[in-house]
Order: structure tokens, then sequence, then C-alpha cells
């Protein structure tokens, strides 16, 4: 796959309501119409169908609830900074939005917090059409563990390895025991964690060691673990979205918001919502953001210095999103930003700079082919000073533009997590497409026992390959993930 980059054109965005104009003929103008014409305003493949159970029952572990609802109990201590309590409020989607400004929907908006994944996982998990309470029945084994709270409480401070260890070590212990662990090893075992993988994969047994050591555990390595973001090095991780704070209760709710942003008025070329990396070795961001400024009325900037509190309020983000064509971003503390998810959400295309900020994570919920719903711009163009992001964006023909638009609209319900106290009937969301996507891979890792075959005959550095494009030649990317090159602590 060659990366795009759009240079010369006949076509160019001189200004943007000289852009809208030109696209409101192309726009729906009547709530509905869309779905009358083409009725595909739900993605199209994301079509439910009613299936049977058979090789999609699940069955849930029933762990002591010091690996989950304690943990919640104990919200106050969750957060240095922050009271965590009121992001659990609605099953963990935290407090009800409302529609302030008419900038959302009059329901199914919460301020969810982004590492409040497991919590919603599990409680739509709850819900799932196929549960049984007969592992031997089971394609997959849930464990409801909540490991991004566990370690949340230490992250901050030099506390003891142990104390780190302690909860993940304890329910591997304690899994192992059972009788669903033996019979693949814990192949058939799933859980979904609330924070970025680097926060379970502590390299060093120091107390001064980042996070735990949960995705290192040699059991951990059989499981299928899911993350907001996974760890191109490794095999037994994979991503799925952030959650934003829109969480419909009904197929309709996906519908009239797809069909609010169609009609959505853009007054910015571009955006960006963030602030300076400066003790991180090779950012972009200082660049980006001055680029931002050299652009004026064409790009509009959050920008979160002293304080971040204008940057994670939702009011703020999805108005900024919202009317801006196009969306920055680029990696900040690590490779991915729920910033994306929100972009995407807001019916913004999404710009990205380097490949693993979405192109070889969520494999399961994003278009392989990135030049759909994206643009991709390298940082090292950025960091040399190679390329004018206001002159490149401008530049892309007015089609394409309408095009992308179109197709991350779409994308809407896959990134999204319905609300857990509903059930979509059509519409398939992000725990929807998690789920598939991992009683796919355990059906694949069973049929590969049967056959006596290896499932890890890959080199496991070139996860990100193997995952992304099905085998591990040489490609155009293979820089951007040279450990040697990057600047993040993880790597």
């Amino acid at each position: 796959m060659n990366v795009s980059t759009y240079t010369e054109t006949d076509y160019e965005i001189r200004d943007l309501e000289g852009l809208q104009k030109e696209l409101e003929p192309l726009l729906p103008q009547e709530e509905g119409e869309e779905e009358e014409e083409g009725g595909d305003n739900n993605g199209g493949e994301n079509q439910k169908r009613t299936r049977p159970c058979n090789g999609r029952y699940i069955y849930v572990h029933d762990v002591p609830t010091r690996y989950n609802d304690d943990l919640i109990n104990q919200c106050r201590s969750l957060n240095k900074w922050r009271n965590m309590c009121p992001y659990f409020d609605n099953l963990g989607l935290g407090q009800r939005l409302g529609n302030p400004q008419r900038l959302f929907l009059s329901s199914g908006w919460y301020a969810t917090h982004q590492f409040a994944l497991e919590v919603i996982f599990h409680n739509r998990m709850k819900q799932y059409e196929c549960l049984t309470n007969d592992s031997s029945k089971a394609a997959g084994i849930f464990v409801p563990y909540y490991p991004g709270l566990d370690i949340a409480r230490y992250l901050w401070d030099h506390y003891n390895t142990s104390v780190k260890d302690h909860d993940a070590m304890g329910l591997i212990k304690w899994l192992k025991e059972k009788p669903e662990w033996k019979r693949m090893g814990g192949r058939d075992h799933f859980m979904a964690t609330g924070r970025i993988t680097w926060d379970f994969r502590r390299a060093v047994d120091e107390d001064s060691g980042w996070g735990n050591k949960l995705m290192l555990l040699p059991e951990s390595q059989n499981m299928t673990m899911l993350s907001i973001e996974s760890s191109p090095w490794n095999k037994n991780d994979f991503a799925i979205p952030y959650p934003t704070y829109f969480h419909p209760s009904s197929d309709d709710q996906v519908l009239q918001w797809q069909n609010k942003l169609r009609k959505q008025k853009k007054k910015a070329l571009f955006c960006f919502i963030g602030g300076t990396r400066p003790s991180m070795k090779g950012s972009i961001r200082e660049e980006i953001m001055e680029q931002c400024n050299a652009a004026k009325r064409k790009c509009k900037m959050l920008e979160c210095i002293d304080s971040k509190e204008n940057c994670v309020k939702p009011v703020n983000v999805m108005k900024l999103f919202q009317s801006s064509v196009f969306c920055l971003q680029p990696p900040g503390d690590s490779f991915t930003r729920r910033s994306t998810f929100d972009s995407i959400l807001a019916g913004c295309i999404p710009v990205f700079f380097h490949p693993g900020s979405a192109y070889v994570q969520y494999m399961w919920h994003l278009p392989k082919n990135y030049e759909k719903y994206s643009v991709f711009i390298s940082q090292e163009d950025v960091k040399n000073k190679k390329v004018n992001i206001e002159r490149l964006l401008s530049r892309i023909p007015k089609n394409k533009v309408l095009s992308m638009r179109e197709e991350v609209i779409k994308l809407i319900p896959k990134v999204t997590y319905a609300d857990p106290r509903s059930r979509l009937e059509t519409v398939e969301d992000a725990f929807d497409l998690a789920v598939n996507g991992v009683l796919q891979r355990v059906e694949g890792l069973r049929r590969d026992m049967r056959a006596g075959r290896s499932y890890s005959d890959f080199d496991e550095e070139k996860s990100w390959k193997y995952y992304t494009f099905g085998k591990t030649d040489e490609h155009e990317w293979d820089d951007f993930f040279d450990r040697t090159r990057i600047s993040f602590q993880y790597a």
C-alpha cells in the first residue's frame, strides 16, 4: 500500500464558505432522506443478522469482587488528581451531558472518561445475547477484571513492584485453578483493559518502573487482551476504540446523529486540540501548533497548556471538531489518542502523522484502506519542515473531501459503545465488532491446536505487519516501528 500525499491538483479549497456552498446540494436536506433513498446510514456492512448462538456463546467468569466491583467502590482513590466517582454513573458512561448549545442530541450523550472502557465493556457483556452458564458450550471465556482501575492507583508514586503486580498476579493464579483454563491453556480467554498497553508492560522489576506486568505474564501471552492502544511488537493484545461521549440506546439515535453531521456547517479547514510535549524528543506537536497559528482563520486551535480543563470539556471538544473539515491527530504520550475517536464522532476527517496512531491498531473497527477516511502526513516531513499542512489539505479535491467525510460519518457506529442498558437492533457497535473479532481469533487458535500447528510462527517483533497485512515482508513503514528511532518511553 503506497502512502498518498496530495501535492498538485487543479482543485483547491481556497475558502470554506465556497466549499460549503458546493457541498450543500449533495448533502441531505431533510431528516431521514438518506435512510429512504439508500438505507445505508448505519454503514451498510454493519447490519445485524438474526443469528443462532452456536459458535458465539460466551461464558463469563465469576471473579472475586476485589477485581472489579470493589475497585469502583474505591473510586475516590483511583486518580491522584481527580475524583473518578462521577465517571462511573450510568454503568460507566458518566453523568448525562444534556444538549448544551444544541451540539448533541436530546439524549445519549455522557461525560465519559477515556479510561472507562473496561467498565463499559463489562456492562455491555452482561447484555450479550449469547451468554451461557455452561462453559463447555462457550466459544470464548470473558474475564471481567478491571486492570486499568487496579493499576491507576499506583502509577504516579513509587510503589513497590509487589504492590503494583499483586492483583494482576492474583487474578491469573485464580484463573489457572479453574477447569475452563485447562481446556485450552487460556487461549479462549479474553479481557478488556481500559488503559493503553504500556501500563501493563513494565520492563523492569524496579519500584520506579511504570505500571505492572500483567501483559508480560506467561499466562497472559495465551489470552486475547483488548486495550485502547495495542503494542506493535507484541501478539497478545488488540486495540479497540477509546470510549467517546455518545452512547446511543437505539438505532434511530445513531441515524439522527449521522444525518445531523451531514448538514453540519464547516467554519475551519483544520483544527488541533492539545499541547506541546517539550520533554519528548521527536514530538511534532510544537511544529503543528506553529503551522496552525500561521494558517490564521483556516486553522482553529484549543491549546492545553497550564490547565487541561478546557480540553476535557465535551462541549469545547465537540464544538471545534464539528466545525472543522480536518482534525490533526499527532502522537502524544503514546501512539494513539482518544481525540481520534472524538473527531470521527464529530464527522471530522482525521489527519495522522504516524501509522501507529490508527492504521496498525483497531483492525476490527477501521478500514484497511486508510485513504478512504483519513489523510496521512509523515511526521518526519513535518519535523523537517518539508510540508505545509494548510497547503496540502487545501489541495485535496473537493469530491475527495466529501467522500472521506461521508466515510467518517459511516464509521461512527463502529467506534461507538452503545448504552449498556439497551440493545441496538440492526447496528453493530464497537463492542459487537470487538467480540466478533475475539471469537474469530479464538476459533483460529482452536483450529491450529487441533491440527497441531503453532499459532505463533511469526516474529513477534513484526506483529504490526502480520496483523495489518498478513505477512512480515519489508514495508515502507518499517522505519516508523524501528524502536531505536522512537522517542516514546515505552518503546
